[in-house]
């Protein structure tokens, strides 16, 4: 198999082309067939000329693959082309957004460690730095992520590893990435920034000074509801050294189908987040005022507490939108009940629109404290906008506020 044409000439290679070429046509590997559809490479082992080529490979002195669970052709060229997208010198995709951001934040850690976080993460982050770390002998200590002075004070007290999403999961709290990722060159801690919501589309972590990023690839990425993976994105020495010890070992390998849908995926990846973040825009405007509505959360609307970090770092509000039901619980499930149009899933980031109840789905395993500590209460509804019309999804949201 063959690179793709050009090589990394300034004018013509993968590095100068401009990020919807990169993503159609970046990491591109032929066969000698000429496909021009990528190839699936279903295949968990690869065989060997001799006994000394396989030893050789085995040992890292020879190029080539030896094992699925290491990296397949396919999972290859996912990995070269988000490297390009995102502008990270090495990529390894897994087979869930968890697998990803699992790995990307034990990987590093060991006994007697300490994290600090942002409050608001997704459930399952959440769940993994409290519940789990303790077990590992890690501390994790939870901070408003708005709050720079709580930031830096915890940072200061000594700590390994610093974990963030912003926009995040569930009501699109920002986290002044720039600003953290100062604070922890400072004390030789390291950055991970889980940037699901917001995609190397709107927003680029590493350019702003993270140093790990990881994806759920499930959501935008894939965008159409069809399979599980996930990516990590670092520089190459300490993917290297760090993480493909831990992601060879442990084993948390995106299958080679899967990998291709995530790659076809990608080619329309900008299209879709832009149409998306311009209808979750006018849809967020839309509901605000209605009378059941208590408060709506979307990053670019002035109202948005942390509107000021989202306007900095995002180059539009994105796809997904968070929304209070002056009602709480009861009429949070009336509301979601009379979408017509609009699914209930606690999934995101999808060509279809849906909509889920974040305290019963999505952070349920978090109690009443730990959920309130990040702002959530009953009454909110998340929403992760598609690709329908506009008119469609806002007659069918107002439709059913109209039962509230």
């Amino acid at each position: 198999m063959a690179d793709a044409p050009g090589g990394d000439d300034p004018e013509q290679g993968p590095k100068g082309w401009k990020p919807a070429t990169r993503a159609v046509r970046g990491g591109l590997m032929r066969s000698q067939f000429g496909e021009i559809s990528e190839a699936i490479f279903l295949t968990s082992g690869y065989a060997y000329d001799s006994a000394e080529q396989a030893e050789a490979r085995m040992a890292g002195k020879e190029e080539g693959f030896v094992y699925s669970r290491y990296g397949s052709p396919t999972a290859e060229m996912l990995q070269e082309r988000l490297c390009l997208i995102e502008g990270a010198e090495a990529c390894r995709v897994t087979g869930s957004g968890m697998g990803a951001i699992s790995s990307a934040i034990l990987a590093p850690l060991k006994a007697g460690d300490r994290v600090v976080a942002a409050t608001a993460l997704f459930g399952s982050c959440r769940w993994i730095l409290a519940n789990q770390m303790p077990r590992f002998g890690i501390e994790a200590v939870f901070v408003d992520g708005a709050d720079m002075a709580a930031w830096e004070r915890e940072i200061a007290r000594g700590c390994q590893l610093v974990l963030i999403e912003s926009p995040a999961n569930p009501l699109l709290d920002g986290v002044d990435i720039a600003a953290v990722a100062k604070l922890c060159r400072k004390a030789g801690a390291l950055l991970v920034v889980d940037n699901v919501f917001a995609t190397p589309v709107l927003q680029r972590p590493l350019e702003l000074g993270a140093d790990v990023i990881a994806y759920s690839a499930t959501k935008h990425m894939d965008g159409q509801g069809r399979v599980l993976a996930g990516a990590i994105l670092t520089n190459a020495k300490y993917m290297s050294e760090v993480y493909d010890p831990w992601l060879r070992h442990v084993g948390p390998a995106c299958s080679p189908f899967n990998a291709w849908v995530v790659l076809k995926g990608l080619e329309t990846m900008q299209l879709r987040v832009e149409a998306q973040s311009r209808t979750a825009a006018r849809l967020a405007d839309a509901i605000a005022a209605h009378p059941a509505v208590a408060a709506v959360r979307y990053p670019h609307r002035k109202d948005h507490p942390h509107y000021e970090i989202h306007k900095k770092q995002m180059k539009s509000g994105g796809t997904l939108l968070a929304m209070s039901l002056k009602g709480g619980q009861a009429e949070a499930f009336r509301f979601l009940n009379g979408l017509k149009i609009a699914d209930i899933c606690n999934n995101l980031g999808d060509t279809k629109t849906l909509a889920c109840h974040p305290s019963t789905t999505t952070h349920r395993a978090l109690s009443d404290a730990e959920q309130a500590a990040m702002g959530l209460d009953r009454s909110w509804v998340r929403v992760s906008v598609g690709l329908e019309d506009g008119d469609d999804l806002e007659a069918d949201f107002l439709g059913a506020l109209s039962a509230v």
